[in-house]
């Protein structure tokens, strides 16, 4: 007998999918909108996100103005981010703001909506469009909801795509010191990049690393400057390298910066000769 159910069992199972497969194309092709109401909140309380999304893009625009308006309104932008497509999820949880400033579901939209766009968030190499306004609307939900359950998620969103920013920041800065190594003018716009990197970002995980990169891009401006600059281009190279042991004693470029600031120290001398 359990044999006999056993062979039986992925046919039963085969039924009763494609008896829903058919329920689903029926309800989704009639005119009866209580009916896909009806669907698309079942299959959404099954987690069949999918088919709930399209149901719901049909009857969206049904309920606008009825009670039902923010429930439909909702599961609609929340489907979208289940079913990961982030950049409708974003449009749709800013929508639902927009319409329904005093739901109960507000703060937990303005989240999701906010991680939406983290989610779009792209390599710190590309175009950081999607970063700056997941940053805007993470900012914007730590500072409205400090007492929220997702507070600590939304600071560790932020505090990465905030690094992400700084590591594009720092090697745009790399990047002008790295093909500028016999250019001065490129040198000089390194320089200021790193200095601006450093004030603008007092706390960054990637300070240490800017502060090696100047000191690297001044000596590289002293050592082929003319007899009548490198003294003072030497003393600004010497302050860099000051400047990086002040704030990191043991720093990880130790190595490469103390062998730099002994040719720096070599010129000076042979200067003073």
């Amino acid at each position: 007998m359990f044999l006999k159910m056993k062979r039986h069992f992925p046919l039963l199972v085969l039924a009763l999918v494609l008896a829903s497969c058919s329920e689903y194309q029926k309800v989704l092709k009639n005119e009866d909108v209580k009916a896909k109401y009806d669907l698309a909140e079942k299959k959404y309380n099954e987690g069949d996100f999918r088919r709930a999304n399209r149901l719901y893009e049909q009857i969206a625009p049904k309920y606008v103005g009825k009670p039902q308006g923010e429930r439909v309104l909702w599961f609609y932008s929340n489907s979208f981010y289940q079913i990961k497509n982030y950049n409708f999820a974003g449009y749709q949880f800013e929508r639902f703001i927009k319409s329904y400033p005093k739901s109960d579901k507000i703060q937990e939209a303005t989240f999701l909506g906010a991680k939406s766009y983290y989610m779009l968030s792209p390599a710190y190499s590309l175009d950081q469009t999607d970063t700056n306004k997941a940053l805007a609307k993470l900012q914007n939900f730590i500072n409205t909801y400090p007492d929220s359950e997702f507070f600590a998620e939304a600071n560790i969103m932020a505090k990465e795509l905030t690094n992400k920013k700084e590591k594009k920041a720092l090697e745009i800065a790399k990047q002008f010191n790295k093909i500028g190594e016999f250019n001065y003018p490129i040198l000089v716009s390194a320089v200021a990049a790193l200095d601006n990197f450093v004030t603008d970002n007092p706390g960054s995980i990637y300070r240490e690393e800017a502060l090696y990169y100047k000191f690297e891009a001044t000596s590289s401006i002293a050592f082929n400057s003319f007899e009548t600059k490198k003294p003072q281009r030497l003393q600004d190279a010497k302050a860099a390298y000051a400047n990086l042991k002040k704030y990191f004693p043991e720093t990880r470029f130790a190595k490469k910066a103390d062998n730099l600031m002994e040719k720096v120290e070599k010129e000076i001398e042979g200067l003073s000769k």
